[in-house]
This record gives C-alpha cells, sequence and structure tokens, in this order.
C-alpha cells in the first residue's frame, strides 16, 4: 500500500483563504478514489480557531506530546477526522492557531515553524511513516528541511520520499539570518541550505530538500524557470529543472455541480440550459438589475489585485458598459479597485454592481448566472475560477498565461465544428482583452452557437480524475528513483 501524507497550512471545508485550500480539500479525496485500497492519503493541517464546530464534533484525540524547536518545549496535540476515507489530522496549539486569520501574524514563520515540526514528529507518536511526504507552499516547507536535518538518522524516517509543489512563488517565506537558530531551531551548518540572495528563504530550501518539485499547471513550470515569473527563484528554480514537473489542478465537481447546487436558484446541466438563465432572472433581482435574459452579464469573481489584470479592466470597463451588456463583480483586494469598481457602479447604476465582499454561496450565485467570465491575469499559477464558470456554462475570456493557457484554448469554428472552450488573448494589452471580450459578446448573441459553445464548455473535463492519475503516476516515478 502506498502512503501519502499531505502537509498544508489550509483546507477546504475546514478552513481556507484560496487555490491552496481548494486543492487540499479535494485532492487528496481524488487520488484516495483513484486509488482505492492501494494507496492510504492523510493530511496535516493546524487546527485553527476558526474551524466550525460541526467538524470539530467529529474530532478524536490521536495524541499529545511536546515539540521541541529551539530553546522551546511547546505543547502538541494532534486531532483527527475522516472524510472520503482520507484521514485528516488537525495540530492543535491554540497560542499559534487561535487566530483570527490564517495568515498574517507577525510571527507567521514561527507558527508555521511550529507546525512543521509537530508534522514530522507527529509521525513516531501516530505510527505512521508515510512512503511520501507532500507539503505545498512556504508554510509547510520546513516540514522538508526538519525531516532531512533532523530526523533521517532515525531508521523509521530514513527512506520517506518528498514533494514539494509550488502553488504561487510569489510567497516564499522570507526572513533575516537572525532568527535561524531562535525561531526556526537551525544552526549555521543549514545556512547554505536556507540562504538564497542573502536572505532565509524557506521555499528555496524546500526546493532543494524534495526529491521532487511540482507545480500546479504544466505552463507554470515553464514560465517560473524565467525572471518574468519566478519572483527571484529563476537560479535555484534551473538548477532543479530535472526534478521538476507541471500538473494542472483540477476542481471538485460535488461542490461546483449546476445539477445538484444547493446555493443556486435552478438546477441545469450542458442539455438542459434553461436554468441558466432562471439563474440569472434571479440574480439580477437578487442585485438590482434590470431583469432580463437577452443581455450576456459579465463577471469577475476575484482577489482585486493588479497581477489578477484587473488595471486591464480599469482601462476598457467603461467602453464595455456602452455594449448591451451588466457586468457584476465579486471581491475585496486593493482599495483603487475596490474605489474604481464602486465609482462604475454609481455612474452605471442599471448596468453594473461592485460587491466588495467574498461569499462563497454569492460566488456559486454568479457563477450560475453570468454568461461571460473574465480572468485576464497578468500571471495565473493554475486558476480555478475560469474551471469553475466553465462548469456553470459562462464563456471564458482568459490571457494565455500559466494554468489559463493550459485549461482554456481559443474558440473557433470549422465548419459545423466549435474548437477551443473560451476566448483567450496573449498580450497583456487591454485592447486584447477588449478584443476578446467582444468575440464572446458576438458568438453570445447568436443563440443558436451559443448554445453549442456553452455544451462544449460544461462537457470540458476539469474533474480531479485525470489530473489525480498524473499525481499517482508522480508519485510512483519518486518511489522508483528512491530505489
Amino acid at each position: 500500500m502506498k502512503k501519502i501524507l499531505f502537509a498544508g497550512a489550509e483546507v477546504m471545508p475546514f478552513a481556507a483563504s484560496g487555490g491552496l485550500g481548494d486543492v487540499l480539500g479535494s485532492l487528496p479525496a481524488a487520488l484516495k478514489s483513484a486509488g482505492g485500497d492501494e494507496i492510504d492519503v492523510r493530511v496535516a493541517m493546524p487546527l485553527y480557531s476558526v474551524i466550525p464546530e460541526k467538524f470539530r464534533a467529529e474530532m478524536k484525540t490521536e495524541c499529545i506530546f511536546e515539540v521541541r524547536l529551539a530553546w522551546r518545549r511547546l505543547y502538541c496535540g494532534v486531532k483527527s477526522l475522516t472524510r472520503d476515507g482520507v484521514t485528516y489530522y488537525f495540530i492543535d496549539n491554540e497560542y499559534y492557531f487561535k487566530r483570527n486569520a490564517l495568515y498574517g501574524s507577525m510571527d507567521d514563520g514561527e507558527r508555521f515553524a511550529y507546525f512543521s515540526m509537530a508534522v514530522v514528529e507527529m509521525m513516531r507518536h501516530i505510527g505512521f511513516y508515510p512512503d511520501i511526504l507532500h507539503a505545498h507552499d512556504w508554510s509547510s516547507a520546513l516540514t522538508l528541511v526538519y525531516l532531512n536535518r533532523k530526523y533521517r538518522a532515525i531508521p523509521e524516517y530514513a527512506d520517506i520520499r518528498t514533494v514539494f509543489t509550488i502553488h504561487n512563488i510569489e510567497y516564499q517565506g522570507n526572513y533575516d539570518f537572525s532568527i535561524l537558530g531562535d525561531i526556526f531551531g537551525l544552526t549555521e551548518e543549514e545556512h547554505s541550505l536556507m540562504e538564497y540572495d542573502g536572505r532565509i528563504n524557506l521555499m528555496k530550501a524546500a526546493i532543494e530538500c524534495a526529491d521532487t518539485v511540482s507545480t500546479v499547471s504544466p505552463r507554470y513550470a515553464e514560465e517560473i524557470l524565467t525572471p518574468q515569473y519566478s519572483s527571484g527563484l529563476q537560479y535555484i528554480l534551473q538548477q532543479n529543472t530535472g526534478k521538476m514537473c507541471g500538473i494542472l489542478n483540477g476542481i471538485d465537481y460535488i461542490y461546483n455541480d449546476p445539477e445538484n447546487d444547493p446555493a443556486i436558484a435552478k438546477h441545469y446541466n450542458h442539455s438542459r440550459q434553461a436554468g441558466k438563465y432562471a439563474n440569472k432572472l434571479a440574480l439580477q433581482k437578487e442585485l438590482g438589475l434590470p431583469a432580463t435574459k437577452d443581455v450576456p452579464m459579465l463577471a469577475i469573481i476575484s482577489r482585486l489585485a493588479s497581477h489578477k489584470g484587473l488595471d486591464l479592466v480599469t482601462e476598457i470597463a467603461e467602453q464595455v458598459l456602452q455594449d448591451d451588456v451588466q457586468l457584476v463583480v465579486l471581491g475585496t483586494g486593493e482599495v483603487r479597485f475596490e474605489d474604481f469598481f464602486r465609482s462604475l457602479e454609481a455612474k452605471y447604476p442599471e448596468k453594473m454592481r461592485a460587491l466588495i465582499t467574498y461569499n462563497r454561496d454569492l460566488s456559486k450565485r454568479i457563477y450560475a448566472a453570468c454568461d461571460i467570465f473574465l480572468m485576464p491575469s497578468k500571471s495565473e499559477p493554475c486558476g480555478l475560477s475560469q474551471m469553475i464558470a466553465s462548469r456553470y456554462g459562462a464563456f471564458p475570456v482568459t490571457r494565455e498565461t500559466g494554468g489559463l493557457y493550459d485549461s482554456i484554448k481559443g474558440y473557433w469554428e470549422e465548419g459545423k465544428t466549435i474548437h477551443g472552450n473560451g476566448f483567450t488573448f496573449a498580450g497583456y494589452r487591454s485592447e486584447e482583452l477588449l478584443d476578446a471580450i467582444r468575440r464572446a459578446e458576438k458568438v453570445w448573441f447568436d443563440a443558436p452557437r451559443r448554445r453549442k459553445l456553452i455544451a462544449k464548455i460544461m462537457k470540458t473535463d476539469f474533474s480531479w480524475q485525470n489530473s489525480g492519475a498524473k499525481y499517482l503516476e508522480m508519485y510512483q516515478k519518486v518511489l522508483e528513483i528512491a530505489k
């Protein structure tokens, strides 16, 4: 039996703030489903205070032990529950994890160093030594460092293989070397491992320690080898290209299911599309927009940040709103974008709604209602929103970067055959975005072509079935190399 232990800072549905949580909430179950009795999948995450009571009620205490981190001797409790054949472990320490937010504390380095040490130490207390320890992003990067530098001499730990996945290379875990010993419990012997560009870099150290380094799309694996996309890590990545691979994320097809979603007004599928327009009418009434199914509703569901392409959107938004369209924006982020969309709503109250908040059920109502989904990112490691929008039958308009390039291909026709599953543009220019939107609008107003394209988009397979199989192949290669 192949034994896999994931370590990550967030996991849906327990506690999550972004794509990492979505992936760790669905990939382990997909692997278990694909591998059946041949695979034992487990996941470790912090026991945040924000985890709902309904999940806490299911947990049982596995063990209590002491974590030694530098000069500190720290309490650690491990609780567990099982869902869909996957065992989830929750690292309990209220000093570190009884916070209002998952990230953003001044002591995040110490918090996640503690978590990483606790995950590795936990193995011998619960009697589970995985074949593969799979760490995700900077917040669990130290699990690989501690395994390699502090535990390899222990026989049970000696053969554990390691994978490190980069979800977003912009966040690397950079710190001053003054805390190497006092906070991270490492010595000058680890200086060269931890150092990059004169500072501690947790992601760099994990890349060095891992047997395999994966990213969340094949295109992103190529892009981060270049200065434009690497956030300065291109040199260490170029030195480790032999152990890099890219696997496109999937989405949870049970949670994102227009045929059964309890959050939307009317259920539908690719062959029964009338329900999509019923959802648009319901959202229009909810938001106080003119209720009509005869104009396309454009939508943005995003963190409001410049790298999401929103500076391009601000340049052309008023031109778009001169068309016979509606626009709905959902998200929070940079003040300048929040203010821009609020002012746009004030200027175009019959066409525009700026929802400066985040709510998962509301986002699903927007996915189900919208006709054209905008995702013009400057960089996008994978992106899940374009896949979710496709699942709900919206035309994705995306820039050809990262996972957007791998998942959305440009629409074109050959006789009566439709190719592609969206509308794409290559250059980071507002004129190209505007052209892609206008191409999408043109197809939407042609009802027969619209219905045909909606059906094709909704049938595009973004489930974890294909991606999960590729992860299993990657794990097998890691284990074979170890032999």
